[in-house]
């Protein structure tokens, strides 16, 4: 993997250069005698990085220039670490405080006079051994990788047997796109077809490229051109003339361009003059990027040839497939086979008949095997073709192992190859940003927002210009995305992927990668081939097995925990050894985190991401109750998250963050020791909790958890304990850079500190609780949130848990709100909708549950509002009526706990509407008036959720032309049945949804338990 090791050379080198010209322009590097060593390193290491992207550099795959790369690969992360050392310890401070670290200084110093040595000697060794020879090259820009195997040619006759299953209905339907374009008597027309690599877009263009009965007779000419990763323009333009026009029109254009040289411009206007009014077919296969195609379409001008013509892309990105085709019904995006078929073809390319008796073991092997396969047809094949050669009995042992497999089995290299090839051809920012998925588990759902952040937290994403550094992170996920490196996995009724899934054979050859780069270590590796000093920069448990003895931890800058607490030798969470930590990262961790895991958190000074999340069951919590004052000297923080602890304040220390961006506490209100409303329990484990303290018999977790919730209960007044936010100081309006502020409790924060909450500017997330606050506090609150002019998201709660308690009509007053403002989230008593609703135009999603309101005039009124949510007694008239006109752009509607009995759709209400879901209401009138909606998807009747007249909505249902479906949690006897048409009915076998239905998701399934599919909210 000579080319993998290359990149990720060049990418490490751009960090290691920007950091190194901050460090030098400081003036503490000047008064510590370094500064000249330090623009030293900068310039060297600038140099190293031109020589890695030269042409006849990356045509090199030999062992010495891939050894050579490792060794400035890893010069250049001692160097960030050393230049953050610097900048933590010496630059980020005063001028006094700076001059009493003598020590820190000295030490620091000489790490970079080593490190001067080390750039010198590196630099000399590439001279010593001649890594490359200094000749004149003629290669172009326009050539420049085409060094690169194309392994399509490697692969395709492998892969074409894929023709016998499962490609029929994406034959069918690519063929009925030609069919309905050609009725078109525009332009040439182009039709995409998209997919990850290994899918058969090659196949399925083949497949319609040989079909004469429907291709060739109804085009003059036809051509098959392979673009590929790099391409030659002039054998490109000479292969199309040779296809479309003929071997003598070739011929006879070589020999008008002879003597004048051959040039890119002459062989295109040859090709379009020849083109002129003949109706063709042309595929291109495998386009990497948009300018190749700007350039074929410009030159070769293609698309602005004759009406009838036809082109057809195939690619693995989204992004260049949209560009290519007019609109997007011209894109075709070819999915994974099917499960079944995936089994019958694994199954033919074994050589085992699908009709023979074969063990339930065996079958659920086979099923396990296509599913980590990701039902791909060439990974499929080329797994099969493995298991033709072996006994059937050791097909499981093959199961077990094919992670291993991937990495060192020959004959799976055309698999390999179809991730590596995609991995080289990223564009360096986002090789690292890619090969971090890695530390995620297999088949593990992985959050954007998460994702990101610790992209951010890892310096691996930069903010450009005036796009600031969440968004272009968020472009960053949204590329791998496009480009089918990763898969979405859920998707907001915005069209918005929430989070995504790493596909397992992509998983198991970016481990492989990782490992050889040292980039990530997983303890489920646990090999012994770790040797002593080893540089992981990134570690991950995915067990409870003790971490090799052999990794550097003082070189490790992320820790994340999806097992269980790891032993010794490995280091404690916030041990001194983990010196250069960025990132700590325990939310999916299988153990609780105690307080004396965050005692010694001030240590980690170059800490950046701290999620130390709990969202277990409902009576549980983290057993962490303070948050030390030492957090205070965590300068470079930027995101910390100790939601579901046992923390009822936060420290002052907490003000002096000036680089957090994300701050999310919440505290467990949930008792089990010691609830207050069970005096007699609370104070026998009172007089259980002093002799627990001090027995080392009782399990460590068990005094963990007694100590944490007796120290929130006794912190603080009851009154206070039954909201979920958390007390913050005064101060806080000093985080001028805060993003997220989740969630502060109005009535146990000072009047000054919400009013500094104004102060923030750049917040866009605020939630806090009101419960029990003072009018004057609710009033300051008010005054603040008219000052956040860059919020999108408010969560207002003032009857957490209450029904029917808190009251929010101090909301009624006079406001100019949030101009921004994209979501709102009340809970309380309103009873009349404030006026300034109305000027909410932004608006996209509101949440509210026991708000008493009789009238949703002016929220019909909003332009964008595409997800209403009423929740509890939200509306209290008798009829739920949706006017004429009213919600333009509604398309989710999710009501819960009414005492309404009619939902009534007016002729053009909602014409946006596709999904209705009523749950703990029970509609004696029914649901009327679904036709009038045209976009309508589904219907969901779901935990307590009755109608009358189910006969009447499903007679609706079934002469829909949307063809919606109805789903039902609850049997169909359940409601008031009358004359039932059954057709088009499916019921529910889930458990009840939550309440709030924007991040759930339902699998639907029939009376026979049959998956139908699942549908993302």
């Amino acid at each position: 993997m000579a080319e993998t090791v290359l990149s990720m050379a060049r990418s490490m080198l751009g960090s290691a250069v920007s950091k190194a010209a901050a460090a030098a322009a400081q003036e503490m590097s000047l008064l510590m005698g370094v500064q000249n060593e330090i623009w030293f390193m900068k310039d060297e290491l600038e140099t190293m990085q031109a020589f890695l992207v030269a042409p006849e550099v990356t045509k090199k795959k030999d062992k010495l220039v891939k050894v050579w790369a490792k060794q400035v690969r890893d010069l250049s992360y001692d160097i960030e670490d050393c230049l953050d050392e610097f900048t933590v310890h010496v630059g980020s401070q005063s001028l006094s405080q700076q001059m009493m670290k003598l020590k820190d200084r000295h030490r620091i110093a000489v790490q970079i006079r080593n490190l001067k040595a080390r750039v010198e000697e590196v630099s000399k060794r590439n001279t010593r051994y001649h890594l490359i020879k200094t000749e004149a090259s003629n290669t172009t820009m326009d050539e420049t990788e085409s060094y690169l195997e194309d392994i399509r040619n490697h692969s395709a006759s492998n892969i074409d047997e894929a023709q016998l299953v499962g490609f029929d209905e994406p034959k069918k339907k690519l063929l009925e796109m030609i069919q309905e374009v050609r009725a078109d008597d525009g332009h040439a027309r182009v039709i995409s077809v998209v997919g990850m690599g290994g899918l058969g877009k090659t196949t399925l263009a083949r497949k319609i490229y040989e079909s004469k009965e429907d291709i060739a007779k109804n085009f003059t000419c036809r051509a098959w051109i392979t673009v590929s990763q790099s391409f030659l323009k002039i054998d490109l333009l000479k292969d199309m003339i040779k296809q479309l026009l003929g071997d003598k029109s070739l011929e006879r254009c070589l020999k008008q361009l002879e003597g004048k040289g051959l040039h890119v411009n002459d062989l295109a206007s040859y090709l379009t003059q020849g083109l002129k009014d003949k109706m063709y077919f042309v595929i291109l296969d495998d386009l990497w990027t948009i300018e190749a195609w700007n350039w074929i379409n410009k030159f070769a001008s293609l698309s602005n040839k004759s009406k009838g013509s036809r082109i057809i892309v195939t690619t693995r990105d989204a992004a260049i497939a949209k560009a290519c085709s007019s609109n997007d019904s011209l894109v075709y995006h070819l999915q994974p086979l099917e499960i079944g078929d995936a089994k019958e073809l694994l199954l033919r390319k074994a050589q085992k008949d699908t009709k023979a008796t074969m063990s339930e073991g065996l079958m659920t092997t086979v099923e396990q095997l296509a599913t980590k396969c990701g039902c791909l047809p060439l990974a499929i094949l080329t797994v099969g073709g493995i298991l033709a050669s072996k006994k059937i009995e050791e097909w499981e042992k093959f199961n077990k192992q094919l992670s291993s497999e991937v990495e060192n089995n020959p004959d799976l290299e055309p698999v390999r190859r179809i991730v590596t090839l995609s991995y080289n051809h990223l564009p360096s920012h986002l090789k690292p940003c890619f090969l971090y998925l890695s530390i995620f588990p297999e088949d593990f759902e992985i959050k954007r927002r998460r994702l990101v952040d610790r992209w951010i937290a890892e310096g691996l994403v930069t903010a450009r210009g005036r796009v600031t550094v969440e968004e272009v992170g968020e472009s960053y996920f949204q590329q791998l995305i496009s480009r089918s490196m990763i898969l979405p996995a859920r998707v907001n009724f915005e069209g918005v992927v929430k989070s995504c899934r790493v596909h397992d054979i992509v998983r198991d050859t970016i481990i492989s990668i990782s490992r050889e780069e040292n980039f990530v270590y997983l303890t489920e590796d646990n090999v012994a081939g770790v040797v002593v000093g080893e540089k992981f920069r990134h570690v991950a448990y995915h067990d409870k097995s003790c971490t090799n003895v052999g990794v550097d931890w003082s070189c490790v800058r992320s820790l994340t925990s999806f097992g269980e607490r790891p032993m010794k030798p490995a280091p404690s969470l916030c041990s001194p050894e983990l010196r250069m930590l960025r990132t700590l990262d325990l939310k999916d961790a299988q153990f609780k985190i105690a307080q004396k895991d965050i005692d010694n958190i001030g240590l980690l000074r170059h800490l950046k991401y701290v999620n130390a999340q709990y969202d277990g069951p409902r009576f549980s919590h983290s057993n962490i109750y303070a948050l030390p004052r030492s957090i205070g000297k965590l300068q470079s923080l930027q995101f910390l998250d100790l939601s579901g602890s046992c923390i009822s304040a936060l420290p002052t220390e907490v003000t002096k963050l000036q680089s957090l961006r994300s701050l999310r506490c919440t505290k467990h209100i949930e008792f089990c020791d010691f609830d207050p409303r069970r005096p007699l329990r609370c104070m026998e484990n009172v007089l259980r909790l002093a002799p627990i303290m001090f027995t080392p018999l009782v399990d460590s977790e068990v005094r963990n958890e007694m100590i944490a919730e007796a120290h929130l209960v006794f912190s603080m007044p009851f009154s206070y304990l039954e909201v979920p936010g958390v007390r913050v100081p005064r101060g806080i309006g000093n985080l001028k850079v805060l993003q997220i502020l989740e969630v502060v409790d109005l009535k146990g924060t000072s009047t000054k500190a919400i009013e500094e909450l104004g102060e923030l500017s750049q917040l866009r997330k605020l939630s806090v609780t009101t419960r029990g606050a003072a009018k004057g506090k609710c009033t300051a609150f008010c005054k603040a949130l008219v000052k956040l002019v860059s919020l999108r998201s408010v969560h207002v709660d003032s009857s957490h848990n209450i029904v029917g308690g808190g009251t929010l009509q101090w909301l009624g007053s006079p406001l100019s709100p949030p101009p921004l403002l994209r979501s709102l989230k009340l809970i309380g008593k309103l009873q009349v909708t404030p006026a300034w609703f109305g000027s909410l135009t932004l608006l996209v999603k509101i949440y509210l549950r026991e708000s008493y309101l009789k009238d949703l005039q002016i929220l019909g009124a909003l332009p964008q509002l595409m997800l209403l949510q009423l929740i509890g007694n939200a509306y209290t008239g008798e009829k739920l009526t949706f006017r004429t006109g009213a919600f333009p752009s509604l398309r989710k509607l999710v009501s819960q706990g009414y005492k309404f009995t009619e939902m009534r759709f007016e002729e053009d209400a909602s014409p946006h509407m596709e999904s209705i879901d009523i749950g703990k209401s029970w509609l004696k009138s029914g649901i009327i008036g679904i036709k009038h909606l045209p976009s309508l998807k589904e219907i969901s009747l779901g935990y307590n959720g009755k109608v009358a007249g189910l006969n009447m909505l499903q007679a609706e249902v079934n002469q829909h032309p949307n063809k919606p479906v109805l789903r039902l949690l609850r049997d169909q006897s359940y409601h008031d049945l009358g004359d039932v048409i059954r057709s088009g009915v499916e019921v529910e076998a889930t458990e009840p949804q939550p309440d709030d239905a924007e991040e759930s998701s339902q699998v639907i399934t029939t009376a026979d338990n049959s998956e139908i599919q699942t549908v993302p909210s």
